[in-house]
């Protein structure tokens, strides 16, 4: 079976109302509630907050004591999610790399939004391509499989990481390899990419139109670590025919931005247990 054949049955399953045991989404209803309601919250609280009656929320509050995910106040009124429920969260978030939290968060905007969608990281002065949906740009002569390189002076993908960097990094990244023009739009001079990155930051994200390939647009979000630097960047790419650049990047920035920054959340709220991985070869 087709693996993106298979995701979508399974969503579609999962939407099904046949197919879900009504207790166990009371009791994520009761774990959601604290996140809303408070750190701390008696029964008739989180009755209130879960949409329960108070029979219902005290059942279900008390097999979550017995399971470890919650525990109760000292005068055991009140009750507040216990520690063990990091467990799941830190499970969920560190069992893959980046490029695997990626990859169907990029098929929910390709081909809707954009083209083709991709993660990629810096290293010596080129992008490195980690994970790749596309619907057929590779008519455009576009190959971006996992593992192509390119300098990261000419994308966008790339320009989105540089504009987070200190200027510094920004410098010696541009030096390491040589520009080269890959079309008559592409930027080669050392100042005027430095002033592209600072448009790109304060813009929040980068837009590349024609730059380094003829009749595609492109915007780029940064993936930001724990430590607030680029870890990687997301992008978003359409063929020109599509739409025109200015309106493409008004629709397409922001959900560049908004997918960076899921994923900078993830990574931040794994502690950095959420790594590139291995680059591809």
């Amino acid at each position: 079976m087709d693996g993106e054949a298979a995701t979508g049955r399974g969503d579609r399953a999962a939407e099904n109302p046949k197919n879900q045991v009504q207790s166990v989404a009371k009791a994520f209803a009761v774990l959601h509630a604290f996140g809303s309601g408070g750190s701390e919250l008696t029964v008739a609280e989180v009755a209130r907050l879960a949409g329960l009656d108070r029979g219902t929320a005290f059942r279900l509050i008390h097999t979550l004591l017995g399971l470890g995910y919650l525990r109760p106040s000292a005068d055991g009124r009140r009750f507040g999610l216990a520690l063990k429920c990091l467990e799941l969260g830190h499970a969920a978030l560190s069992a893959h790399n980046l490029a695997d939290h990626a990859a169907p968060l990029l098929r929910d905007l390709v081909p809707e939004c954009a083209d083709a969608g991709s993660l990629g990281m810096l290293e010596g002065g080129e992008v490195i391509y980690l994970a790749r949906v596309d619907t057929g740009l590779d008519r455009h002569g576009v190959v971006r499989r996992p593992g192509t390189r390119i300098g990261a002076y000419a994308t966008a993908l790339g320009q989105s990481i540089l504009a987070w960097l200190p200027r510094e990094r920004q410098v010696e990244e541009l030096e390491r390899i040589p520009r080269v023009k890959l079309s008559e739009r592409t930027l080669t001079g050392l100042d005027e990419l430095l002033a592209r990155l600072a448009v790109v930051r304060a813009r929040g994200f980068a837009l590349s139109d024609g730059e380094n390939a003829y009749g595609l647009c492109t915007v780029a979000a940064p993936v930001l670590g724990v430590d607030g630097l680029p870890l990687a960047g997301v992008s978003l790419t359409i063929g020109g025919n599509r739409l025109p650049a200015a309106e493409f990047a008004a629709v397409a920035g922001p959900q560049a931005q908004a997918l960076a920054a899921e994923l900078s959340r993830a990574v931040r709220l794994s502690r950095g247990a959420i790594g590139l991985g291995a680059a591809p070869r």
